[in-house]
């Protein structure tokens, strides 16, 4: 990094600059990403490799506020928001590089859609098993997994202001066919509310719904506010809006009218959860970020945090032990710490559970109970949100210990189970049980997954 770039960096740091445009940068733009020109050409050609495959996309707040662009290529930023070699497996980073050097524009695509079917594009069962019914319509861009939590992934909404490397929604991001989940009908979603009284929160998700202008946001949560429903007391967003573009909430022509919707939503009694992605501390550094904290919160809005392990970018326990502290430092609640999913880079990023299990107790342990609203590593997998525990004995043998924090059927809910000792285990499907031939949900859940799975052949037949 040059004298006068490392000094606009700093001076972004003590101040904000508006107006300050949104820039985006895709694959296409890859070459006009300055802090790169003095990089080997060789790192670049990979990153291209890998970009085919998985979705790149970052911004200029990303570039110049985030990125410490003397630690590249171990900035964990960097890693966050840009392809590294390893992010694809060996076999596929050679078949992708070999179609870019011989094939045409439609190879390179079908190879490119090749490998990404392989890559498990829909992990938990998202699109078996989570799509609701209403009037015998299947709701393509809804989610009900758990009974009083209903997704929506508003159609507008399926993108992002940057894409991380990790992210287990990608699909959402490539011209890949028929993976793209997502529903514009927010009247759909108000009466499959109406007749589901056990619901009492919506989560909008995507991608980002904070990527849609106010109008579009206005579409999406006034008619919730308006119907007036007595069941509904949350609406959560999820999003990485604050941290890849707090301008959003500071600066940018709509600022106003984003917040004061949110403090609409909080006025007519309705909790507005801002479920906020920080997956570094280095994320939580810039005046523009806390500067959007502060302006969100003035609504009424509360924002909970969340983040997945990661290996080589968050995989030690001092990375999480400041985060979470910094976090409530500028009023923030830790929420949840996840596992990897399986799904894309998993290879990559994931960390065995033992170790997650290991980092989240000493990060937990050198925090005050103030930050540990916290819960995790927990597995978001087709059974449930999963917790590990870690390894115990029991009737003298040594195990792997786990519970629910949600299920399929709530009544599975904090209760414990036992795996068989795995340390090179990293997912709930590496799971074997122990001291039982099977979990002790296992038939259930198989009698539940069944209906799904016959109207997933008859949909086939």
């Amino acid at each position: 990094m040059t004298q006068k770039s490392k000094m606009q960096s700093i001076s972004r740091l003590d101040q904000i600059h508006e107006p300050y445009k949104y820039e985006a940068y895709t694959l296409k733009k890859l070459d006009q990403i300055q802090q790169l020109k003095n990089f080997p050409e060789e790192m670049i050609k990979e990153m291209r490799v890998v970009a085919h495959v998985l979705p790149f996309k970052t911004n200029n707040y990303v570039i110049e506020e985030l990125i410490d662009w003397e630690k590249v290529p171990n900035d964990p930023i960097f890693r966050i928001h840009f392809p590294q070699k390893g992010m694809l497996l060996p076999h596929h980073f050679e078949q992708m590089k070999k179609e870019l050097e011989t094939g045409s524009k439609k190879t390179i695509k079908e190879v490119a859609d090749s490998i990404r079917l392989q890559l498990n594009p829909h992990p938990a069962g998202q699109k078996e098993y989570n799509v609701p019914f209403l009037n015998n319509e299947k709701l393509m861009g809804m989610q009900h997994k758990y009974r009083e939590t209903v997704l929506f992934l508003p159609k507008s909404g399926q993108t992002c202001h940057a894409y991380c490397t990790f992210c287990f929604r990608w699909p959402q991001f490539v011209a890949l066919k028929d993976q793209k989940l997502g529903m514009k009908e927010i009247d759909k979603l108000v009466a499959y509310i109406q007749e589901n009284p056990e619901i009492s929160d919506v989560l909008f998700t995507g991608g980002d719904p904070m990527v849609m202008n106010v109008d579009l946001l206005e579409r999406h949560i006034i008619p919730l506010v308006e119907a007036k429903m007595p069941n509904l007391r949350n609406i959560r967003i999820g999003t990485k809006s604050i941290s890849n573009w707090p301008y959003k909430y500071i600066s940018d022509p709509e600022a106003d009218r984003v917040l004061s919707l949110f403090s609409e939503v909080t006025e007519n009694g309705i909790t507005l959860a801002y479920q906020a992605h920080f997956n570094h501390f280095q994320e939580l550094k810039t005046v523009a970020l806390k500067t959007a904290i502060k302006n969100i919160l003035k609504t009424g809005a509360q924002i909970r945090t969340q983040s997945p392990l990661l290996n080589h970018i968050n995989a030690s326990w001092e990375v999480w032990a400041r985060m979470w502290k910094e976090q409530v430092s500028l009023g923030m609640i830790p929420y949840y710490m996840f596992v990897v999913r399986d799904t894309g880079a998993q290879h990559y990023f994931s960390v065995p559970l033992i170790k997650a299990c290991e980092i989240f107790q000493k990060a937990y342990n050198h925090v005050s109970g103030i930050c540990r609203t916290v819960r995790g590593p927990s597995m978001s997998c087709t059974p449930g949100k999963v917790e590990a525990l870690g390894p115990m004995v029991v009737q003298g043998k040594k195990v792997l210990t786990f519970r629910f924090i949600q299920g399929r059927n709530p009544d599975w809910v904090c209760r414990p189970f036992f795996a068989e000792y795995d340390p090179k285990a990293i997912w709930y499907d590496d799971l074997k049980p122990a001291l039982s031939d099977k979990f002790f949900f296992s038939d259930e859940l198989e009698t539940y997954l069944a209906p799904f799975s016959q109207f997933k052949k008859t949909i086939i037949d």
